[in-house]
């Protein structure tokens, strides 16, 4: 069984992604090596934000570590929340961040969105980058009390819930992070 470090606290992205990767890999997590301290994400780019925590990882620890980082990106707000969807209206207050989006969303008819997911591995074979994207449109109001962050008010292309409406196998057989990970897998097997 491989080992993976990914470099989040957040045990709904480790659980997320130790479902995609299956029993071939262990997936750990920052709390699983006492890693307490915040890794600064002063990027400027998903790329940039995913290299930071990959890196910072596999400099403490040797283990082979993906970073990531993940936002919803929506078109009539010029791509906000973006790169600051975990911080939109306050540090990983979802329910605030969502608020955000909805206001600003107040009366517009334009609510074509992606979710993006950009995944970095460091390891002893250096740098490689895996995206992942799905398109979906924004609903008017929360739905659904799976998932997380703007899950309840995202409907994925081709569907007719959100992925907060959804269960975590369906969500997982579609998701940004799934396909991301996917890309990834090519080179872990």
């Amino acid at each position: 069984m491989k080992e993976i470090l990914i470099a989040t606290h957040n045990e709904h992205k480790k659980e997320e992604i130790q479902n995609i990767l299956g029993n071939g890999f262990l997936v750990k997590s920052l709390s699983d090596y006492n890693i307490t301290e915040e890794i600064e994400e002063n990027g400027k780019t998903f790329n940039e934000n995913a290299l930071i925590k990959a890196q910072y990882c596999f400099d403490k620890t040797g283990v082979p570590s993906i970073g990531d980082d993940s936002g919803l990106v929506v078109e009539a707000l010029n791509g906000r929340p973006g790169i600051f969807s975990a911080r939109y209206a306050g540090d990983h207050d979802f329910q605030s961040n969502i608020q955000k989006v909805l206001h600003e969303l107040e009366g517009i008819e334009n609510r074509k969105a992606y979710f993006v997911t950009v995944m970095c591995l460091v390891d002893n074979d250096g740098i490689q980058y895996f995206e992942g994207r799905i398109n979906g449109t924004i609903t008017k109001e929360n739905k659904g009390h799976k998932g997380f962050g703007y899950d309840p008010i995202f409907i994925p292309e081709n569907c007719e819930k959100t992925f907060a409406e959804m269960l975590p196998e369906e969500k997982n057989k579609i998701s940004h992070r799934r396909r991301a990970i996917d890309k990834l897998l090519k080179i872990l097997v």
